[in-house]
């Protein structure tokens, strides 16, 4: 009788394991194809509808083309791999994963720099005032955290490599902090490219003409779903604690 009730134990054990795993992979899986494709809807959107890229005086629009791409890509696509690594490299060593990590923020930090650039000298050369919408203000303060924590990464990253024993307690209580507000930065990224793309549709396509959802309303609209169902799944999966690398949670506390 115990015997019978071990085995029935075991098998639901083995069953229950089999679910978590498929659902782990199809939600990093779901991830991955919404993050690659929601940057490759955009590049699609400005080529198809806007005329495609560019940066010259007499060529303002195309250039600001730029800037919804590359938001999109860096505040998006990259810094949500970067986010995700830590359940998508389970089984990758703790320094690669860091590596990884860092690179992806490398990634995307240029693409939001040139993405503001471009932007910002559009306005300029439109005689359009900078910083006056809820759309730009988000997006500054998007930036500014994308920022900081892309220093505090980068400084705590060369203090592993450099005294990885003697700064222990000092990376572990940075741990927390980073994490939350790597999720407040993408989140808050997130809120911009959704702010932005509303405003590009009502100014380029007009409230009359939006309201009538055209083409080209359809794809912007369909691009901003897709950064929401990226957020929400994002979300879903770093709260599934059973997502998490395998690492010991002693290892994990000391690391950042």
């Amino acid at each position: 009788m115990l015997e019978q009730r071990s085995r029935s134990y075991e098998s639901d054990d083995e069953e229950r394991g089999a679910c978590e795993w498929c659902e782990y992979a199809l939600v990093i899986t779901l991830a991955t194809i919404l993050l690659i494709g929601v940057s490759a809807l955009t590049v699609f959107w400005v080529i198809f509808y806007r005329e495609g890229y560019g940066w010259a005086d007499d060529l303002p629009e195309k250039q600001f083309n730029l800037h919804p791409t590359l938001m999109i890509g860096g505040f998006v696509t990259f810094s949500g791999f970067s986010v995700l690594l830590y359940r998508i490299c389970r089984c990758f060593r703790r320094i690669y994963v860091k590596l990884l990590h860092a690179i992806f923020h490398a990634l995307a930090f240029p693409c939001i720099v040139i993405g503001f650039l471009a932007v910002f000298d559009f306005h300029n050369k439109k005689g359009i005032n900078n910083f006056y919408s809820l759309h730009s203000w988000i997006g500054f303060v998007a930036m500014g955290l994308f920022g900081l924590q892309y220093a505090v990464g980068f400084f705590s990253f060369l203090l592993l490599l450099i005294c990885s024993k003697g700064t222990a307690s000092f990376r572990a209580s940075l741990v927390p902090i980073h994490a939350a507000f790597g999720i407040l930065t993408f989140v808050l990224g997130a809120c911009a490219c959704l702010t932005g793309l509303t405003e590009k549709a009502l100014f380029t396509l007009g409230a009359e003409r939006y309201s009538g959802l055209p083409d080209e309303g359809v794809v912007i609209n369909v691009i901003g779903v897709t950064t929401v169902a990226i957020t929400i799944i994002v979300m879903y999966i770093l709260s599934r604690d059973r997502f998490k690398s395998q690492t010991s949670d002693r290892r994990i506390s000391v690391e950042l």
